[in-house]
């Protein structure tokens, strides 16, 4: 389900630096991240989100999550901007 919100979103941010920065800016919507991503990569994703009160959706797939972005490679966070 979480895919599909992403590929039909009018606008998202992809990887963990952009999304961690939009997540600061108060632009997110919702944060999606890769369950079979390195933890260490989306542990700063995953806690900024909790800190600003961002629902966090988990997938479990980062080449599925890539794909519904529309990138040839996989996707380890998501933000769909509001």
């Amino acid at each position: 389900m979480s895919y599909e919100k992403v590929s039909q979103a009018n606008k998202i941010i992809v990887g963990t630096k952009q999304s961690v920065k939009a997540l600061l800016n108060e632009k997110v919507k919702e944060v999606i991240v890769a369950e079979d991503a390195d933890t260490k990569v989306i542990m700063k994703v995953i806690s900024t989100a909790e800190e600003k009160h961002v629902p966090l959706t988990k997938v479990p797939s980062m080449i599925k999550l890539g794909k519904a972005c529309g990138i040839e490679v996989g996707a380890a966070a998501v933000a769909i901007i509001q």
